[in-house]
């Protein structure tokens, strides 16, 4: 199965690449989404909660802002410029990664407290909320084109294997199907007639000597 760069960054330098650009910003994300949930019903503009809250949207906003600057330097602009992109499931799963970090910026912008100066307590939360949904949003969707196949677009990749047509062979080696078959014709050649006769009775059904699944000569044996 072919991957797109989003799964495959996940799957590279394992576990390394899945906790810095999964695991981390998803626990600080979902950190700031209930601590959010939890001020707006209670009310509580003071106390742990609340000062977790706001540490989680800074951290992860500032977190973001250092993962897209190296992805497009690193991935996004090299892929561009290389034509390497793998369909439009491939730039779908990377782009909604990258936008879905956008709005967590916006939100330790305003805990800076350089947008949205005019707004109360309640305004700045309402704004929280709102630049959570949509990174949940893109998130998801870049979970989910991330993990297709990209070939379901015609996107081929450069190792695809090659099965043999009918009897189910891998292709193999020429020179070392020669060997093989050198070593088999020795070992035929040094038997008599009734250890031949004997082998093939003590073969089960299903890998008969000639004509089955292997074949003693050249005949059968596809390339």
């Amino acid at each position: 199965m072919n991957m797109t760069h989003y799964m495959q960054l996940l799957a590279d330098n394992q576990p390394w690449n899945l906790l810095i650009f999964m695991a981390i910003p998803v626990v600080l994300a979902e950190t700031l989404a209930i601590t959010e949930l939890y001020i707006l019903f209670t009310r509580k503009f003071d106390g742990f909660v609340y000062h977790l809250n706001r540490f989680s949207g800074t951290t992860v906003g500032l977190y973001f802002i250092g993962i897209i600057i190296y992805l497009m330097t690193t991935a996004v602009v090299p892929i561009t410029k290389g034509g390497e992109w793998r369909t439009a499931i491939d730039v779908i799963a990377v782009g909604s990664y990258l936008i879905g970090g956008l709005p967590l910026i916006w939100i330790a912008l305003q805990e800076f407290g350089f947008v949205n100066k005019a707004l109360d307590q309640m305004g700045k939360l309402k704004i929280h909320a709102i630049c959570v949904a949509l990174f949940l949003v893109f998130g998801h969707i870049a979970m989910i084109a991330g993990m297709l196949d990209p070939s379901l677009l015609g996107y081929k990749g450069a190792d695809t294997h090659q099965m043999s047509g009918n009897t189910g062979y891998e292709q193999c080696d020429p020179a070392m199907h020669s060997q093989m078959m050198q070593m088999h014709q020795q070992m035929m050649g040094n038997m008599t007639p009734q250890q031949i006769q004997q082998m093939q009775k003590q073969m089960p059904q299903q890998m008969p000597m000639n004509g089955g699944n292997m074949p003693m000569g050249n005949a059968g044996h596809n390339h």
